[in-house]
């Protein structure tokens, strides 16, 4: 599994109206240690989680390569993948870029913050079509070794229509944590420029201090 190495102090979360949800009232952890990156598809979590790990010194996970996928794009069993996710969950120091529904109930509840990424259809498909022309073309390694191709965006189970047909579902999920008092605190971002000017607000001289846009 991805890890990073502690860098010291983290950043302060957003206070209500700044550039996290204006709508986040509940209360969180000044440098939290566990934290749950989440948002529909294409929305760039990974990008997001990983430039948070970077600044902040907490181990990195990924919920693609670290839990789900296996090469040859086979699909750990669902025992597997809980299994894998109740490890993660059970430290006391992570960065997950996203929770499978199939194992989102393990990590929910260990969750200090969770980040939620709740981009508008357009733009976030606009960006899942971008990434995936360039993966199929640069033959980028994704999901523990696999690579995209332009077949596959075709295919019945393609990203591209897991985004339609996940794209309501996921921001109910997002949202419904966010009202849900008995949940981890959680942030709301509408728009990538909301979460890199909370990401510009990390340590000076973090390798994260800048934008998330990598899609």
């Amino acid at each position: 599994m991805k890890s990073t190495k502690p860098a010291g102090n983290r950043e302060p979360l957003p206070a209500s109206g700044a550039a996290g949800d204006r709508d986040a009232v509940k209360a969180a952890p000044r440098a939290p240690s566990r934290v749950l990156f989440y948002g529909v598809t294409g929305s760039g979590k990974s990008s997001a989680a990983r430039a948070y790990a970077a600044a902040t010194g907490l181990p990195e996970y990924s919920a693609d390569d670290d839990i789900g996928w296996l090469p040859g794009w086979q699909q750990r069993t669902v025992e597997e993948q809980r299994d894998l996710a109740a490890a993660v969950a059970g430290q006391d120091r992570w960065v997950l870029d996203s929770a499978y529904g199939v194992w989102r109930d393990v990590v929910v509840p260990r969750a200090e913050l969770i980040i939620g990424l709740d981009y508008p259809r357009w733009l976030s498909l606009a960006r899942l079509v971008r990434r995936s022309l360039r993966r199929a073309v640069t033959r980028e390694s994704v999901c523990n070794g696999n690579h995209e191709t332009l077949a596959r965006l075709f295919i019945q189970d393609s990203i591209i229509r897991w985004h339609f047909r996940s794209f309501t579902r996921k921001r109910q999920v997002m949202r419904s944590l966010h009202s849900d008092p008995a949940m981890p605190p959680v942030v709301l971002f509408r728009h990538p420029r909301q979460l890199d000017a909370w990401l510009a607000q990390l340590p000076a001289g973090s390798t994260a201090a800048g934008q998330a846009e990598s899609l």
